[in-house]
């Protein structure tokens, strides 16, 4: 177990995470005014689920340790997609 591909794997889930919750937020706040809302939300979700799959596997390449690295930085980037855009925060971009 390289402790640098454990690193690497820790860092690509924060940035699995980036994406997946950044464009959850995008896609919340364009809903509302959404011609078709269903439709966004359903394409946001496809295309947000293949890209964390995809890059997961990638990332984890059959080794469960990078799979766990990959998962906390992925709950890291949900820690601080939240405390940035989350309740407290509501009015601000």
């Amino acid at each position: 177990m390289d402790p640098t591909l454990i690193i690497i794997a820790l860092v690509a889930g924060i940035a699995l995470g980036l994406i997946h919750f950044g464009g959850l937020w995008w896609t919340v706040r364009q809903a509302p005014t959404a011609r078709r809302p269903g439709t966004l939300l359903f394409v946001s979700f496809a295309i947000r689920t293949a890209v964390m799959l995809a890059g997961t596997f990638w990332v984890m390449d059959g080794r469960w340790e990078r799979l766990a690295a990959c998962m906390v930085g992925f709950l890291v980037a949900r820690v601080i997609l939240t405390r940035r855009w989350g309740p407290d925060h509501q009015g601000s971009n």
